[in-house]
């Protein structure tokens, strides 16, 4: 059997509503590189309205802004994280992390038991 890994998959809900993942993550680090959010949409790969739905699914959720907004002037549009989203996504990562990390031990112990059970069964 090749090596196994483990991959976990994190996500906030609201109900049955997934509002928060590393995918609304991503997108709020770039933002915060780019200062736009249809400039990070645009570098990940996804739609303006796809991004601005994750960030708006997300404020709800939290009832707090993680984006403050500019329109207008030389720049056009353009948005940046509020306090609050800056130590938001700052939480969510080590969060995110840290369960990632909490996984390693019951993963090894699944594995080498899964490696011995394969063996019995030879």
């Amino acid at each position: 059997m090749d090596a196994m890994n483990l991959k976990v998959k994190l996500y906030l809900e609201n109900g049955n509503d997934k509002f928060m993942g590393i995918g609304v993550l991503w997108l709020l680090q770039k933002v915060r590189e780019c200062r736009s959010l249809r400039e990070a949409a645009q570098e990940m790969g996804i739609s303006y309205s796809k991004a601005f739905r994750m960030v708006k699914n997300l404020e709800e959720a939290l009832g707090a802004d993680v984006l403050a907004r500019r329109r207008g002037g030389s720049e056009r549009n353009g948005a940046s994280l509020t306090p609050f989203g800056e130590r938001f996504i700052v939480l969510y990562d080590e969060f995110q992390r840290e369960c990632k990390e909490l996984m390693k031990e019951p993963f090894s112990e699944f594995s080498a038991k899964l490696d011995e059970l394969l063996f019995m069964n030879q």
